[in-house]
């Protein structure tokens, strides 16, 4: 098999020219020379020149799973097998109903009802209108560094300027301290008092910054965009007590947090201590099918007056998927398995940062972990580090993610199904990509 980054692949150009003639210039690809990903097994993908990569990054969390499970696969045919794909939200589907029914039962939530929809994107945008109705107020407090999807509201409450791409919103957000702890004011605080100037400031936010009759607080357990940035646990369960004397709801974004992946809980916002009036979810429920929705209390779920439907929300294909990718990871405890596999993960790249001085920060929970670099000797965003890792590791046959806000931070979520083997494989791999980057920039 040819060795990544060699031999002659002009058929991979020939697909990147089409691409960027008739693509989005706005729309990003990974490495100098993107990749065709045409096949997987397991945590493994190959691309159209037969190169072959462990997968560290999951196609962004969403092959939760892993690839070609026979278990998901099989779910799916058969639904195929009945010749409906579809039917709309205007009729009964009996596995959607199957669904919810499962996903209220595990988010927490008293007396709680299920929204189904396509994507992430959809599900923060159905989650804001909710709190929004509910509260006859468009006022919406988010965190700085967040990122909640590409909607018109979405967008809104992203405080991540690489990604908000319009100042324009139907809603008026007013930004708090507290979710990336690496590079706020307060990094140097402990755990306790961190976690109380952050609660001063969500205080001083409301009395200054909005009319008080704010409809929600939006929170990521963990900002994915963001760089995988975590705060201290407990955080958010004391701005609950803070958002209840104002009467704010409470949306924790499980789109990138949810279904076990950061080991320690089901959810990431059981880590605060809290459970919120509602959650959404997305990309791991399908391992890779279009799949997401929202979780809320009833009465916050029936507050919308109109008549409202999702086209191709929780369509019988899509639900087929998750009930199948549901029972997978709650039959092989994967929650655990990412416990296991993360906390070596962790180690091992903790123990790398001690004499690579241009590795500022490691961070995470379970199979969801960031690695910010920077400038040697300071704490300077350094993109040309990130970038070299990133390159590195896939010439030597690993996928990992980039994100963060100044785009410094290399992001692993492998699929759960990750084995100790492939994660000593991957650690080595980043070790000596990494080890080999701090080595060239600090000549």
């Amino acid at each position: 098999m040819t060795a990544p980054g060699t031999g002659s692949q002009p058929q991979k150009g020939e697909l990147l020219a089409r691409h960027r003639q008739v693509m989005p210039n706005w729309v990003a690809l990974n490495y100098a020379e993107p990749i065709e990903i045409v096949s997987g097994s397991g945590r493994r993908v190959r691309d159209a020149s037969g190169h072959s990569y462990l997968d560290f990054f999951a196609g962004i969390l969403t092959n939760a799973i892993g690839y070609d499970i026979a278990e998901i696969s099989d779910a799916m045919r058969r639904q195929l097998d009945t010749g409906v794909v579809h039917t709309s939200t205007l009729y009964l589907i009996r596995k959607q109903v199957e669904l919810a029914e499962r996903i209220a039962k595990l988010s927490g939530i008293e007396d709680a009802k299920v929204f189904l929809t396509p994507s992430g994107t959809e599900a923060n945008e159905a989650a804001l209108l909710l709190a929004t109705q509910y509260r006859r107020s468009n006022q919406v407090l988010a965190l700085r560094n967040s990122y909640h999807g590409r909607g018109f509201a979405t967008i809104g409450v992203t405080g991540n300027r690489s990604w908000s791409a319009s100042s324009l919103s139907p809603v008026k957000v007013s930004y708090v301290h507290g979710g990336y702890r690496y590079r706020s004011p307060f990094r140097e605080l402990s755990d306790a008092d961190y976690i109380d100037a952050c609660v001063a400031d969500l205080v001083d936010i409301i009395e200054t910054s909005t009319s008080g009759d704010v409809a929600c607080m939006m929170v990521e357990p963990i900002q994915g965009v963001g760089g995988f940035a975590t705060p201290p646990d407990g955080l958010f369960g004391a701005m609950k007590k803070v958002l209840d004397e104002h009467r704010v709801l409470l949306i924790s974004d499980e789109v990138q947090t949810g279904w076990g992946r950061t080991g320690e809980h089901f959810w990431g916002i059981q880590a605060h201590g809290v459970t919120p009036d509602a959650m959404t979810f997305a990309k791991g429920l399908g391992n890779g099918v279009s799949i997401g929705g929202v979780v809320a209390r009833g009465d916050l779920m029936d507050c919308l007056t109109a008549n409202s439907i999702s086209t191709f929300g929780g369509n019988p294909l899509s639900t087929a998927a998750a009930g199948a990718t549901l029972d997978y990871l709650l039959d092989h405890d994967l929650q655990s398995n990412a416990a296991t596999r993360g906390a070596r993960l962790l180690d091992g790249l903790r123990e790398v940062q001690q004499d690579c001085d241009t590795l500022g920060d490691v961070r995470g929970k379970g199979l969801m972990i960031g690695i910010e670099f920077v400038e040697p000797g300071g704490r300077s965003p350094s993109q040309r580090a990130t970038t070299s890792v990133l390159e590195k590791t896939r010439a030597a046959g690993l996928l990992v993610g980039k994100g963060g806000l100044y785009g410094n931070v290399i992001r692993l979520a492998p699929p759960m199904t990750l084995t100790e083997s492939e994660t000593e494989e991957g650690l080595r791999i980043l070790t000596e990509a990494i080890r080999e980057t701090h080595a060239e920039l600090t000549v």
